[in-house]
């Protein structure tokens, strides 16, 4: 049996799970779950994933690995069904597996690679326990970047994505110290080939005037920025410790879409956090239109056993979920709108393996039948049906 990898949670365990999957090929009759602790909720998923990879494969040494596998030690540890966990930190270290380094081919399984140029955190948000499961930030040098993107590329791939837990801290922790601008104009530079450079969840208020720049007015950097807002009270925001206010954020809105109109707004916000009252929960709701968000994540809050948040006056859970369901369905409207809006306009899509691809704002996309993965096709789309341009 080749090892399964499970992957839960964020896009650098997507990529993580496709580097363990190339090293683990010859490691026999496995099954890992690359698990998430970002919510109560993503712990729960990990837990159900665990027993249902147990059910599927009576037989396999099942081990789990993840931020779950750190803030979740000793519970995920005593689940009958685990036979072993593997430090998040050691996860992609051959030596921690018993297994002999092997360097990953690039995977067939997607259209686009995600490269992890950041691991880590090294802020302090009061509801958030990702630092204690990735550790510290630390950033993949501009060579060992530049090496990964290539190996994509060889492999036939038309898009990357730069991930990292948090992304724009890339580079704090190297000699000079420079901004994640400077890796993003080293690899258009370095490869010209690259027809699609896509980023993952930014920082706002670290988005250096080179980075700025190159979203703004650099064609293959695609126009879709993806915000870490959380909330759009002020308050709110520092309570959760965010080193951004509302403001902010619209303002570097209003400067992106000046420069380049047809950019897409995404942003993660958080439901119900502790404190929050009707007018505070007003605020968040307003600001999915006012910055026009039309990828949303939203996140009912639950509380993470250590963190300060979870020693605050907590809001009802029923209230928190009725105040999620009120979010999604803004973002839900904004997006249909901004859906009808491109309806007769040529969009470039890069064609997934289920019949549907992503233009350059990210907007989804129905194909015709036969449409070849990985391709690139222009598309007018004539309708909107059910969340995709067709």
């Amino acid at each position: 049996m080749t090892p399964e990898v499970v992957s839960l949670g964020c896009r650098l365990n997507l990529s993580e799970s496709e580097a363990m999957r190339a090293m683990l090929a010859e490691a026999g009759d496995m099954v890992v779950v690359n698990s998430c602790a970002v919510t109560s909720e993503a712990v729960r998923q990990t837990r159900q994933a665990i027993r249902r990879a147990r059910r599927q494969h009576p037989g396999a040494r099942l081990i789990v690995t993840g931020c779950a596998a750190e803030v979740e030690r000793e519970a995920l540890s005593a689940m009958p069904e685990v036979d072993g966990l593997i430090a998040n930190a050691a996860k992609l270290d051959p030596r921690a597996w018993n297994v002999p380094a092997a360097r990953p081919a690039p995977s067939a399984a997607y259209t686009r690679a995600y490269v992890a140029v950041q691991n880590g955190c090294d802020h302090a948000c009061t509801f958030c326990v990702i630092p204690q499961g990735r550790g510290p930030s630390r950033s993949l040098p501009v060579e060992s970047v530049l090496r990964e993107v290539e190996r994509h590329l060889a492999g036939g791939a038309r898009e990357v994505v730069l991930t990292g837990v948090d992304l724009t801290s890339w580079g704090h922790d190297l000699p000079a110290s420079p901004g994640l601008g400077v890796l993003v104009e080293a690899i258009l530079l370095a490869a010209p080939a690259l027809e699609r450079l896509r980023l993952s969840s930014l920082d706002g208020i670290e988005i250096d005037d080179r980075l700025f720049g190159l979203i703004a007015g650099e064609p293959r950097v695609m126009p879709h920025v993806h915000l870490s807002l959380q909330h759009g009270h002020d308050l709110i925001l520092k309570r959760m410790k965010r080193r951004h206010s509302r403001a902010d954020a619209v303002g570097l809105v209003e400067r992106l879409r000046a420069r380049r109109p047809d950019i897409s707004i995404g942003a993660d916000l958080i439901a119900g956090f502790p404190t929050e009252g009707e007018a505070e929960h007003a605020a968040n709701l307003s600001i999915i239109g006012e910055l026009g968000v039309v990828h949303g994540h939203v996140f009912p809050y639950s509380p993470r056993p250590g963190t300060p948040a979870a020693r605050m006056p907590q809001v009802d859970s029923a209230e928190i979920k009725e105040r999620a369901a009120q979010l999604r369905s803004e973002v839900a409207a904004t997006r249909t709108a901004w859906l009808s809006s491109l309806v007769g306009t040529p969009l470039k899509v890069l064609a997934e393996r289920d019949g549907t691809g992503h233009a350059e704002n990210f907007a989804r996309v129905q194909l015709a039948p036969g449409t070849e993965p990985g391709s690139i096709v222009t598309i007018v789309p004539e309708r909107v049906i059910e969340g995709l341009l067709a």
